[in-house]
Protein backbone atom coordinates (compact mmCIF):
# COMPACT_ATOMS: atom_id res chain seq x y z
CA UNK A 1 0.00 0.00 0.00
CA UNK A 2 1.44 3.35 -1.00
CA UNK A 3 1.85 6.30 1.35
CA UNK A 4 -0.92 8.11 -0.53
CA UNK A 5 -3.33 5.22 0.06
CA UNK A 6 -2.46 5.08 3.76
CA UNK A 7 -2.94 8.83 4.10
CA UNK A 8 -6.31 8.71 2.35
CA UNK A 9 -7.53 5.92 4.66
CA UNK A 10 -6.70 7.98 7.73
CA UNK A 11 -8.38 11.12 6.40
CA UNK A 12 -11.82 9.64 5.75
CA UNK A 13 -14.24 11.62 7.95
CA UNK A 14 -16.52 9.63 10.21
CA UNK A 15 -20.24 10.19 10.40
CA UNK A 16 -19.79 11.36 13.99
CA UNK A 17 -17.70 14.27 12.68
CA UNK A 18 -20.88 15.86 11.32
CA UNK A 19 -23.98 17.01 13.16
CA UNK A 20 -26.17 16.91 10.06
CA UNK A 21 -26.74 13.13 9.98
CA UNK A 22 -27.71 13.18 6.30
CA UNK A 23 -26.24 11.51 3.24
CA UNK A 24 -23.95 14.46 2.44
CA UNK A 25 -21.01 12.69 4.05
CA UNK A 26 -21.27 9.73 1.71
CA UNK A 27 -21.51 11.94 -1.36
CA UNK A 28 -18.58 14.13 -0.34
CA UNK A 29 -16.46 11.07 0.45
CA UNK A 30 -17.20 9.59 -2.96
CA UNK A 31 -16.20 12.87 -4.64
CA UNK A 32 -13.03 13.10 -2.53
CA UNK A 33 -12.17 9.50 -3.30
CA UNK A 34 -12.58 9.92 -7.05
CA UNK A 35 -10.95 13.34 -7.24
CA UNK A 36 -7.95 12.20 -5.20
CA UNK A 37 -6.85 9.86 -7.97
CA UNK A 38 -7.87 6.70 -6.13
CA UNK A 39 -10.49 5.76 -8.66
CA UNK A 40 -10.31 2.79 -10.98
CA UNK A 41 -6.93 1.36 -11.72
CA UNK A 42 -4.94 4.52 -10.96
CA UNK A 43 -2.74 2.94 -8.28
CA UNK A 44 -2.65 -0.72 -9.21
CA UNK A 45 -2.91 -1.70 -12.85
CA UNK A 46 -3.61 -5.31 -11.77
CA UNK A 47 -6.98 -4.39 -10.19
CA UNK A 48 -9.82 -5.41 -12.46
CA UNK A 49 -13.05 -3.38 -12.76
CA UNK A 50 -15.00 -5.93 -10.72
CA UNK A 51 -12.61 -5.56 -7.78
CA UNK A 52 -12.79 -1.78 -8.05
CA UNK A 53 -16.59 -1.91 -8.09
CA UNK A 54 -16.60 -4.19 -5.05
CA UNK A 55 -14.22 -1.81 -3.27
CA UNK A 56 -16.51 1.14 -4.03
CA UNK A 57 -19.52 -0.83 -2.82
CA UNK A 58 -17.76 -1.72 0.43
CA UNK A 59 -16.70 1.88 1.02
CA UNK A 60 -20.27 3.06 0.49
CA UNK A 61 -21.59 0.35 2.78
CA UNK A 62 -19.11 1.26 5.54
CA UNK A 63 -20.09 4.91 5.33
CA UNK A 64 -23.78 4.03 5.46
CA UNK A 65 -23.17 1.81 8.49
CA UNK A 66 -21.30 4.67 10.19
CA UNK A 67 -24.30 6.93 9.63
CA UNK A 68 -26.64 4.25 10.94
CA UNK A 69 -24.50 3.81 14.04
CA UNK A 70 -24.50 7.57 14.61
CA UNK A 71 -28.30 7.65 14.26
CA UNK A 72 -28.68 4.75 16.69
CA UNK A 73 -26.36 6.42 19.20
CA UNK A 74 -28.48 9.57 19.07
CA UNK A 75 -31.62 7.49 19.55
CA UNK A 76 -30.10 5.69 22.57
CA UNK A 77 -29.21 9.06 24.12
CA UNK A 78 -32.73 10.40 23.63
CA UNK A 79 -34.26 7.22 25.09
CA UNK A 80 -31.95 7.49 28.12
CA UNK A 81 -33.05 11.09 28.69
CA UNK A 82 -36.72 10.15 28.38
CA UNK A 83 -36.18 7.24 30.79
CA UNK A 84 -34.60 9.56 33.37
CA UNK A 85 -37.54 12.00 33.06
CA UNK A 86 -40.07 9.20 33.48
CA UNK A 87 -38.25 7.82 36.54
CA UNK A 88 -38.30 11.28 38.10
CA UNK A 89 -42.01 11.70 37.35
CA UNK A 90 -42.70 8.25 38.84
CA UNK A 91 -40.90 9.24 42.05
CA UNK A 92 -42.94 12.43 42.29
CA UNK A 93 -46.20 10.55 41.68
CA UNK A 94 -45.23 7.85 44.19
CA UNK A 95 -44.53 10.46 46.85
CA UNK A 96 -47.80 12.22 46.04
CA UNK A 97 -49.75 8.96 46.42
CA UNK A 98 -48.01 8.22 49.73
CA UNK A 99 -48.89 11.69 51.01
CA UNK A 100 -52.54 11.27 49.96
CA UNK A 101 -52.72 7.88 51.64
CA UNK A 102 -51.14 9.24 54.83
CA UNK A 103 -53.63 12.13 54.91
CA UNK A 104 -56.69 9.92 54.38
CA UNK A 105 -58.30 8.15 57.33
CA UNK A 106 -59.32 5.28 55.06
CA UNK A 107 -55.72 4.21 54.63
CA UNK A 108 -54.63 4.71 58.25
CA UNK A 109 -53.37 1.54 59.83
CA UNK A 110 -55.39 0.20 62.69
CA UNK A 111 -53.66 -1.08 65.76
CA UNK A 112 -54.22 -4.77 66.23
CA UNK A 113 -56.72 -5.39 69.03
CA UNK A 114 -55.65 -7.89 71.61
CA UNK A 115 -57.95 -10.88 71.72
CA UNK A 116 -59.30 -11.94 75.08
CA UNK A 117 -59.24 -15.59 75.95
Amino acid sequence: MSAFEKESLHSVPLSSDSESGDGAIIDSNKRDYHSSGLSSNSLDPDINPDEEEEKQRLITQVLELQNTLDDLSCRVDSVKEENMKLKSENQVLGQYIENLMAASSVFQSTSPKSKKK
